[in-house]
């Protein structure tokens, strides 16, 4: 079955799984920004994609409320 998102995406979607496992709450857009070395424009753009394509959910304006919706065995690894 072919993945419902790009290669950058699953990666995204991989970051924020991950760091939520490790950290025991969602990851921060700056966090996000740190790790795959983008600017704020550029990661903001990327939530809000996965967020219509119905990837994640999220409260917008409210810190770490980013949640992927799909489970474990979809997502890739993290590279």
């Amino acid at each position: 079955m072919e993945p419902q998102y790009t290669k950058k995406q699953g990666q995204y979607l991989a970051f924020i799984h991950y760091y939520t496992k490790l950290n025991g709450c969602p990851p921060a857009e700056t966090d996000m920004q740190r790790y795959f070395r983008v600017t704020p424009p550029t990661v903001h753009q990327m939530v809000v994609t996965l967020h219509e394509r119905g990837l994640i959910s999220r409260e917008p304006g409210q810190p770490r409320t980013i949640k992927v919706l799909l489970p474990r065995d979809q997502l890739p690894d993290l590279e």
